[in-house]
């Protein structure tokens, strides 16, 4: 049975190209921002404002907390094929037990956000050469809460993303050093599964 080329599936739209295949979420994305009412607002150039303090916010309670895990929910989702909102998601995502007004605003500072670009995703390009290569950071006792820090990876597949997180680490470090280290030892992890995993499909990676 001939399926024919795969062009949409679960929100999320798959083009062939010259270049390789490019996945987005864009009317995904319109229906975020058309559900928070913001089709006409202003869009901003970052996501969230730096130094931000929203973990020890004051202020009122957010009247409608479902509605605030709703639009979590949804970004969550979003960044299947956005890495530049992983981060943002990450912190957000932590107060929707019980958020504030200001942890609402900054939730829809993001969806401004995305007005910028809709359309944004990420291209599996056809030239890539097979090669693993990963990056990651650490961000040493971010939290003012805990004062954990927050890590960070990003994984290539030759010029295409194919793996990216951002996590508090589960525990209090004494040094940045500790911190970076820990992050190393994470992303081992990650490239060290997917080099098996691509040896599952037949492809041989060097070590």
């Amino acid at each position: 049975m001939d399926l024919r080329a795969l062009k949409y599936v679960l929100g999320v739209k798959i083009a062939r190209g010259p270049q390789g295949i490019f996945m987005s979420q864009r009317k995904y994305a319109l229906d975020i921002i058309a559900e928070a009412g913001l089709l006409g607002a202003k869009p901003v150039e970052f996501p969230m404002v730096q130094h931000h303090q929203l973990a020890v916010a004051e202020g009122p309670m957010f009247d409608d907390p479902e509605k605030y895990r709703r639009l979590m929910g949804r970004l969550i989702y979003l960044a299947v094929t956005r890495p530049d909102l992983a981060y943002y998601v990450h912190i957000l995502s932590q107060f929707m037990q019980v958020p504030k007004v200001v942890h609402w605003e900054a939730a829809l500072r993001v969806v401004r956000y995305l007005k910028k670009n809709p359309g944004q995703g990420i291209l599996f390009r056809f030239d890539s050469d097979l090669r693993l290569e990963g990056w990651c950071d650490s961000d040493w006792g971010r939290c003012p809460l805990t004062r954990r820090s927050v890590s960070g990876w990003f994984v290539l597949l030759g010029y295409s993303p194919i793996s990216w997180k951002t996590k508090k680490q589960p525990t209090v470090y004494r040094s940045s050093a500790e911190a970076e280290y820990r992050s190393m030892a994470a992303i081992v992890c990650e490239l060290k599964w997917l080099k098996q995993l691509l040896g599952d499909l037949g492809i041989q990676h060097p070590a």
